[in-house]
């Protein structure tokens, strides 16, 4: 809450944090008073497997007071990932937040969240599992819409990768609600690449507003004919965050929709698939306004564009944290079947995952198939 606020002189930073701060005190509230009402349940146990054996012992693991505690953790946590309607905090956070802070919470707070959700619903709320996932299903469908289309309208990077996040987010929900192992290690394996696109892309805004004092989205026209490598790396983690192939978006995703499909998601897969097509536009709509422009369309803070030297004794830290996101965001999408596996691994190796399983356990290995025969296409 501090970092959101911490350029005081500027009123949009004050009132980001203001609102992050009012909205994300009420949602922990919400979310504590589930947990105390778990606590109450459960007889006062402390960990999650007792308290679940507890529950399960005392009312067969459905009661009206378990529902209630499941609706206020499924708040808390919705707020945390930004899914809609818990959202609202997030454009103006993320547009009058310094830029990298925003890249902090843009990843930090969503892989937090999902964590969070995997390890209190698979373990306390499994005798529930089938209404975390209705509600879970809603809110997938809500944040791809919304996230998306409200996206298109967007004049603003911060927030136009804003929404982009609060899509992204209903994206990994697929994951989740899948409640198999394909579907456990899509998350981990799209929330890991996700963290090397949003930054890469976060650290392009940044690199950009440093030299030209703006983030709109129509002032990066003609940026290819004074910075093309700062281009290609936008045009990179945008593509990729829009699924493009064979970055590592596009596997992200097509890992995510076939756990979907495998678990039988049928409808909320196609929505996902129509709703990605949809977010290319607005990814593409920036790298066509930085590579498409003639010299005479450029706008006038690329006109007055800093020289720029991107030699190796005189990068800065942002330009090698970028040049790195970029790197790891091809090599993911080249090395997409062996780290898929390492996370079906992990996931497989985790006791609590591995035996809340809900649909068959060979979606994982179907899907590791199908990705080497792909592989071996391309």
């Amino acid at each position: 809450y501090l970092m959101t606020g911490y350029m005081k002189r500027d009123p949009r930073s004050n009132e980001a944090a203001l609102k992050y701060l009012l909205i994300g005190a009420s949602s922990s509230a919400i979310f504590l008073y589930g947990l105390s009402l778990l606590y109450g349940l459960s007889g006062g146990e402390t960990t999650l497997d007792a308290i679940a054996s507890k529950i399960t012992d005392a009312s067969g693991g459905e009661s009206l007071g378990l529902a209630i505690a499941l609706v206020f953790i499924i708040a808390g946590i919705a707020f945390k990932i930004s899914a809609v309607p818990f959202h609202q905090w997030t454009p103006d956070v993320y547009e009058g937040s310094p830029t990298p802070v925003v890249a902090f919470l843009s990843v930090g707070s969503k892989a937090a969240g999902f964590a969070l959700a995997i390890r209190l619903l698979v373990t306390a709320f499994s005798s529930l599992t089938e209404q975390w996932q209705f509600i879970f299903t809603a809110l997938a469908i809500l944040s791809m819409v919304l996230g998306n289309v409200v996206a298109l309208a967007q004049t603003s990077m911060k927030r136009m990768l804003a929404y982009s996040s609060i899509a992204q987010a209903g994206f990994v929900m697929i994951g989740l609600i899948a409640g198999t192992d394909a579907g456990y290690s899509s998350m981990v394996f799209y929330l890991l690449i996700y963290l090397f696109m949003n930054l890469g892309a976060f650290t392009c805004v940044i690199l950009f507003s440093l030299r030209t004092g703006t983030d709109q989205i129509s002032e990066y026209s003609g940026l290819y004919q004074k910075d093309p490598l700062l281009t290609l790396c936008l045009s990179i983690c945008l593509l990729s965050l829009g699924g493009i192939p064979p970055l590592a978006g596009f596997f992200g995703k097509i890992y995510l929709f076939w756990a979907g499909w495998q678990a039988g998601l049928y409808g909320l897969v196609l929505l996902g698939l129509i709703t990605s097509v949809v977010s290319i536009y607005y990814y593409i709509r920036v790298v066509k306004m930085m590579v498409v422009k003639e010299p005479q369309e450029m706008s006038e803070p690329v006109k007055n564009y800093p020289p720029i030297h991107w030699n190796l004794s005189g990068m800065r830290p942002l330009q090698v944290g970028l040049i790195l996101s970029v790197i790891a965001t091809s090599l993911a999408g080249i090395l997409s079947n062996p780290i898929f596996t390492l996370a079906n691994d992990s996931v497989t190796s985790t006791p609590i995952l591995h035996s809340a399983v809900i649909s068959q356990p060979l979606a994982s290995n179907a899907i590791v198939r199908d990705d080497n025969k792909f592989s071996g296409q391309l």
